[in-house]
């Protein structure tokens, strides 16, 4: 049996139990996505090739899924992280500045670029006046790193710490007041990320994930013992066919729905494959995927072991009252220390808080940073 089939056989009996165990029917298609979305998040193409340390190819042209600003200035920047990785980003300040302003670096979804949703914030928040930084993580979108369309719990949140290194040496950020972004998956890395860099004066996350929870737990923690052991082994055995390949296996599109989808995954699809929201080649979860054995590090190293010692320092969490997500956030609140704050958006799904400006609270978000920041 290879991986994908292997993987495939641990769905389906988790599936199959699940079905027993929870009679809701919402609740159990949202609990049958489990094993789904680590497949979601493991398998596909890999369509782009940039190294770690070769200059990066930066398109020039206004390819963002969101209308430009008249208000704020923008240009293309990279910056190297801790472990050599080049990565590429979007520098927005308010048009006119004088003086030194606070700064904000801003990133995800999980499989997103810096053209979608970590972009729009940083956009409207740069029209709040400050100066904000919207990167694509290694090994993804204009970023360096092989192979391509890979993540790490350790490496993306050094991603973080090192945009707040290439902010903090720009002549009109004030090093002292430098804020973070996390959305989706990359709410996770933000945190961890704060928690072990006290130049992070403040932190909000939209519409967390916790990737290290929902990979090494399923959706719900409803990964039993057994299934989460056929996984690892699935993925070990992964790795002998990988070396001997000398390359990472990779698979099917992601979100190429063939019908039947949870509610949630529909909603996912509805984003990153319209052209008319969020859909872009560059996107792995509009155009690619992960490589099969994305999951490993993930699996067995938890992103919020110590989110308790961000505070003094306040952290923001932002979430949709009709996300299948909600989870992550009410828990990361109840792990965190004061000060803090959970803000739910009335009828808001997981995606309506990726790009729908009358739901994403920009308002809280601006004044949030500009007490923090001041």
């Amino acid at each position: 049996m290879n991986a994908l089939e292997m993987e495939k056989d641990i769905m389906k009996r988790q599936q199959e139990i699940l079905e027993q165990d929870v009679p809701d029917t919402g609740r159990r298609n949202l609990m049958k996505m489990t094993g789904v979305g680590i497949a979601t998040m493991t398998i596909g193409t890999i369509s782009s090739t940039v190294s770690a340390n070769t200059a990066l190819s930066l398109t020039d042209e206004w390819d963002k899924t969101f209308a430009k600003s008249d208000k704020v200035d923008h240009r293309k920047v990279t910056f190297t992280n801790r472990y050599g990785i080049t990565l590429a980003g979007d520098l927005y300040a308010p048009k006119g500045i004088s003086g030194k302003l606070s700064a904000i670096a801003v990133s995800g979804p999980f499989g997103a670029i810096k053209e979608q949703s970590s972009g729009l914030y940083a956009q409207t928040l740069a029209e709040q006046g400050f100066i904000t930084l919207a990167f694509d993580p290694s090994y993804t979108g204009e970023s360096g790193g092989e192979p391509r369309h890979v993540a790490s719990p350790d490496i993306n949140t050094e991603d973080f710490s090192a945009a707040v290194d290439f902010l903090g040496l720009q002549a009109h950020v004030d090093r002292e007041h430098i804020g973070i972004i996390g959305i989706c998956g990359w709410g996770g890395m933000a945190l961890n990320a704060a928690a072990v860099d006290k130049r992070i004066k403040a932190v909000a996350t939209s519409t967390m994930y916790d990737m290290s929870r929902v990979m090494s737990k399923g959706y719900n923690d409803s990964m039993s013992k057994e299934d989460r052991t056929a996984a690892l082994e699935m993925l070990s055995q992964q790795r002998w066919a990988d070396a001997e390949n000398g390359k990472p296996a990779v698979g099917p599109v992601s979100l190429e729905l063939a019908g039947g989808e949870p509610q949630f995954v529909v909603e996912y699809a509805g984003y990153y494959k319209s052209k008319e929201r969020g859909f872009h080649p560059r996107a792995i979860n509009s155009n690619a995927s992960w490589t099969v054995t994305n999951p490993l590090s993930f699996m067995n190293m938890p992103l919020l072991s110590y989110i308790d010692e961000i505070s003094p320092r306040p952290t923001l969490l932002i979430h949709g009252e009709k996300a299948h997500s909600r989870y992550f956030s009410e828990s990361a609140y109840e792990a965190a220390a004061e000060p803090k704050e959970l803000i739910i958006i009335p009828d808001a799904n997981h995606v309506d808080l990726y790009d729908q400006a009358d739901k994403i609270p920009f308002d809280k978000l601006t004044d949030f940073f500009r007490k923090n920041l001041a």
